[in-house]
């Protein structure tokens, strides 16, 4: 087995703990676009899922699999819990890989042992050897992950390694499944396995961690000055409550501090190999796709990707910028893909040019997609002279991500101003083919128009979060909305963009309601509950 000593592995799992986000859930068609960037970005393993969660959550993993899961492509990974259906399904899902992984788990701390998983030690001590050779059975390549493990006790712990490592585990994965442990801690903790667990050798070092504490990317760069040699990450650093380690920070630091690592990881302190197999020019683009397809936008102060991370206002600071970028910048913002926004399209741009632009990006459409969004192209350059590079993004996301089309906005017209009361009519066609219209008032005119859709739809939820950005700047810009509704402690994420910002508002809460109107058939139909998963 290559265990990878002098180079890091990068674990994305934008696609499963990312997911986990609230109101971050994908489609299958969303995922697989993500997981297309992914492998560009040139990650070593993408978590494509949690296969027994749910038929989309299995489909999703089968069609990742199938699709980007290829000779050259990176190895395509399920998540399963330490039972014998959840490690089946999930080799089910992976077959079409080239290269597949099954990622089990079982929690080691004490607080989980008696709360949640009601099992003593020596029970878990049973199960996770059992289990571990199980999956093995199935695929060659198995990582084990013991849950909690930054609050476990190290002596159980090691036993527990060592158990799945001579059961057929590859990889052993140390999660800080709350954000608890602080960098020494975390450190120690790595360098306590690699002493203590005596066939450690014969697996790979893993780190998974959660940001609770702001600490997430400093406790992965001590584990690597430990012995750990595998990433668990996530673009923009997405995930469960405070996310996860971000990509973009951990390869960043890894590269522009590279000299400073080369020694862990037995280099020598000049050598310019890189530390890993990241594009670093792949990053920022599929940052933004992330982001637009998550609805999660990126903070401006966000390190490496955001929109203030190569911004001076400072006088002192731009002078010395333009006298030489060394002065206040530690890395060139086109090593991670930050060109100057050129204008490259108008609206006597042909459908070559846009279908070559949008490859250049990073699209990859189907011909029904590539029609639509040219259709959208091109109502967007009538009214606009310049259509920039975010402008194709933003147009194009909003088409690709559209949830099934089950009600279907047909007119909305509003009235308001200072002196009158902001009224809305909507006209929406339900999925039995009926339009249907009626009208509201409401405290602004997008109030309005969401009251006024709640009376056609009839799908109750509460409106958690609105928000409208500019994707460029000007009067005439596309302004992007994110919409975040709640039913049933769910949450259903709807987003568009328009240059007339309240039919993007209308067109975003049909898209989450549309989400939400999905989820409850597909419910009714199976009868089963999505299931969760953490680490």
């Amino acid at each position: 087995m290559t265990t990878h000593p002098d180079r890091i592995i990068i674990f994305d799992t934008t696609l499963r703990d990312g997911e986990q986000s609230p109101g971050a859930t994908l489609t299958v068609d969303e995922k697989l676009t993500i997981a297309r960037a992914l492998a560009r970005l040139g990650v070593d393993v993408i978590e494509a899922g949690f296969p027994f969660a749910s038929p989309g959550d299995f489909e999703a993993v089968q069609k990742i699999a199938e699709t980007v899961g290829t000779e050259t492509g990176p190895m395509i990974c399920g998540l399963a819990r330490a039972t014998r259906n959840d490690i089946k399904t999930a080799a089910e899902a992976l077959k079409p890989a080239a290269k597949h992984r099954i990622h089990t788990f079982l929690a080691t701390s004490d607080i989980h042992l008696e709360y949640k998983l009601k099992k003593t030690r020596a029970e878990v001590l049973q199960i996770v050897p059992e289990m571990v050779a199980y999956a093995r059975s199935l695929v060659d390549d198995v990582e084990f992950s013991p849950e909690d493990a930054g609050r476990s006790d190290p002596e159980f712990l090691y036993q527990v390694l060592e158990q799945a490592i001579a059961a057929g585990a590859t990889t052993i994965n140390i999660p800080d499944t709350v954000g608890y442990t602080t960098p020494s801690e975390f450190g120690a903790l790595i360098k306590g396995i690699k002493e203590n667990v005596p066939n450690i050798d014969q697996a790979i070092i893993s780190v998974h961690g959660h940001n609770d504490l702001g600490l997430a990317v400093a406790n992965f760069l001590e584990a690597v000055k430990n012995g750990a040699r595998q990433l668990e990450c996530t673009i923009n650093g997405i995930g469960e409550r405070a996310g996860n380690a971000a990509l973009e920070e951990l390869v960043m630091a890894l590269h522009v501090r590279r000299a400073y690592f080369n020694p862990f990881l037995g280099r020598p302190v000049e050598s310019s190999e890189p530390l890993t197999r990241i594009d670093t020019k792949q990053i920022y683009s599929t940052s933004r796709l992330v982001s637009e397809l998550t609805g999660m936008m990126v903070q401006p102060n966000k390190a490496i990707v955001g929109a203030n991370a190569f911004a001076h206002e400072s006088g002192i600071h731009q002078d010395g910028v333009l006298k030489n970028k060394l002065t206040y910048e530690i890395m060139d913002a086109e090593s991670i893909g930050l060109t100057n926004n050129q204008i490259v399209l108008g609206k006597l741009s042909g459908r070559n040019a846009f279908r070559t632009r949008l490859k250049e990006l990073g699209f990859e459409l189907s011909e029904n997609e590539l029609n639509n969004a040219f259709l959208r192209f091109k109502e967007v350059a009538d009214k606009r002279k310049e259509i920039t590079d975010w402008d194709l993004e933003a147009i194009v996301n909003d088409e690709i991500r559209q949830a099934p089309e089950l009600f279907r906005l047909e007119l909305v017209q509003v009235s308001c101003g200072d002196y009158s009361r902001p009224t809305a009519t909507v006209s929406v066609r339900t999925p039995d083919g009926q339009e249907l219209t009626d009208a509201a008032i409401g405290t602004g005119p997008v109030d309005a128009v969401y009251k006024a859709i709640n009376r056609v739809v009839n799908l109750p939820n509460d409106l958690i979060e609105f928000s409208v950005k500019s994707v460029t700047e000007g009067i005439d810009a596309l302004g992007k909305v994110t919409i975040r509704l709640r039913h049933n402690d769910v949450i259903y994420t709807g987003y568009a963009a328009n240059t007339d910002i309240i039919v993007a508002s209308a067109r975003a809460y049909l898209n989450a309601l549309n989400r939400l109107y999905a989820a409850l058939e597909s419910q009714n139909a199976t009868g089963k509950q999505p299931v969760t998963a953490s680490l």
